[in-house]
C-alpha cells in the first residue's frame, strides 16, 4: 500500500436524519465522527479539500420523483467535491493525484473506479475547484442549455435569470462568446455590477430594486430570442411576456420555489405567450448528453483560456459550514460557484 502521512484519526460526516420541510436546517442533518475507510485490495483513499454546492442538492432531499434518486435517510448527504489521494492499494489512483466526482459531504471518502457516478482523475494543469464549475455540473448544463435548447446563435437577444450564479454566469457568458447581446437579471448591486463588469454581459437587472417586465421591455425592445431561466416564478412571467418571433425558453431550474417537496400549485401565468409568439419551452437535464461531454469541455476550456469565461467563486469555510452554504443559495449570498473549504 503506498500512503503519505498526516492523515486524520476520523471521518467527520454529514448524515441526513429527516427530510426538511421548507427550508434546509442544520438540525435536519447530524455531523458524525467515523473511523477513517480502510482501503480493500482496489481502494483509494482520498481526503476530500473542496465541496460544490448547488441548489439541485436541495431537491435530492424530498422523497419523491427527481432525476436522480433522493438521499436515504440515514446516509451521507450526496454532494460533488475534490480531493487528493493520501493513500493507495489501486495503480489507477497515484498517491497525490486529484480526483472530482461525487464524494459526500465528509472529510474522507474511497475510491474505487472512475467513470459519471466514480471519482475522475482531475487532469494535469486544470485547477480541480474548476471540476465543481466550468467543467462539472454547471458547466456542462450551461452549454448545453444554451447551445442545444436555446439554439443562441450570432444577433441574438439573450436573458439570463439567476445571472451571477454558478450555472447562469457561464450560460450568460457562453451566449456572449457566441456573438449574442446578452441581458442578466440578479439580486442586489453588487451581482449586477459583476455580471457588467467582470462577466461582460451588456446589461444587468436587479430584480430586488427595478422592474423587471419594465426594465425587459427596455432592454430588449424587438424581444426576447433566447430566455435561459432558473428562477421561475413571476421572473418567468416577465421573460414570457417579451418573447420575440420563435424565441426559445429554455427550463434549467427553479430557484424560486426554494425545491422544496410542496411546489406552487399553480404554473406561469403568461405561458399564453407561447402561442402568440410561437415560442417553444423546454426542460432539460445535463445527463441527456454524456456522450458529447468532450465537445462541452474543449469548447468551454477554450473559451476560458481566451478569458470569454470568467468564473467567480464564493467560499465558506470547514465542513460544519455544509448545510448552512446549501441554504444560503435560496437567500442570495453567493456569487458564483458555492464552495466548502473542508479543511
Amino acid at each position: 500500500m503506498a500512503s503519505s502521512v498526516d492523515i486524520e484519526l476520523d471521518n467527520r460526516q454529514w448524515v441526513l436524519r429527516r427530510r426538511p420541510v421548507g427550508m434546509v436546517g442544520d438540525n435536519d442533518f447530524e455531523l458524525l465522527r467515523s473511523p477513517v475507510p480502510e482501503l480493500g485490495p482496489s481502494d483509494a483513499l482520498v481526503r476530500v479539500h473542496w465541496l460544490g454546492i448547488d441548489p439541485t442538492q436541495r431537491s435530492w432531499l424530498n422523497d419523491g420523483e427527481n432525476y436522480i434518486d433522493p438521499v436515504p435517510l440515514d446516509t451521507v448527504m450526496r454532494g460533488s467535491g475534490v480531493g487528493e489521494v493520501v493513500a493507495s492499494n489501486n495503480p489507477n489512483y497515484p498517491v497525490g493525484t486529484w480526483v472530482a466526482g461525487m464524494v459526500g459531504w465528509q472529510n474522507y471518502v474511497l475510491a474505487s473506479e472512475q467513470g459519471l457516478f466514480g471519482l475522475n482523475i482531475v487532469p494535469d494543469g486544470v485547477d480541480p475547484k474548476l471540476m465543481l464549475s466550468l467543467l462539472g455540473v454547471n458547466g456542462l448544463t450551461a452549454y448545453f442549455g444554451m447551445i442545444d435548447i436555446g439554439r443562441a446563435g450570432e444577433g441574438d437577444t439573450v436573458v439570463v435569470t439567476a445571472a451571477a450564479g454558478a450555472t447562469g454566469s457561464v450560460a450568460g457568458q457562453i451566449a456572449k462568446a457566441l456573438g449574442c447581446r446578452v441581458i442578466g437579471i440578479a439580486g442586489g448591486p453588487d451581482k449586477c455590477a459583476w455580471l457588467t463588469d467582470q462577466a461582460g454581459l451588456d446589461v444587468a437587472i436587479d430584480y430586488k430594486n427595478e422592474d423587471v417586465r419594465v426594465r425587459l421591455a427596455a432592454a430588449a425592445p424587438e424581444g426576447i430570442d433566447v430566455f435561459f431561466d432558473s428562477v421561475g416564478g413571476p421572473i418567468l412571467d416577465d421573460g414570457l411576456m417579451n418573447l420575440a418571433m420563435k424565441a426559445r425558453v429554455v427550463l434549467c431550474g427553479g430557484i424560486a420555489t426554494g425545491y422544496t417537496a410542496h411546489l406552487p400549485a399553480t404554473g406561469p401565468c403568461n405561458y399564453l405567450a407561447l402561442t402568440v409568439k410561437r415560442a417553444r419551452m423546454e426542460g432539460f437535464i445535463f445527463l441527456d448528453y454524456l456522450d458529447r461531454f468532450p465537445e462541452a469541455f474543449g469548447k468551454l476550456s477554450g473559451w476560458h483560456a481566451e478569458g470569454k469565461i470568467v468564473i467567480a467563486e464564493s467560499v465558506v469555510e470547514g465542513l460544519e459550514s455544509a448545510p448552512s452554504a446549501l441554504r444560503g443559495l435560496f437567500q442570495g449570498t453567493n456569487i458564483g460557484k458555492q464552495l466548502v473549504r473542508v479543511r
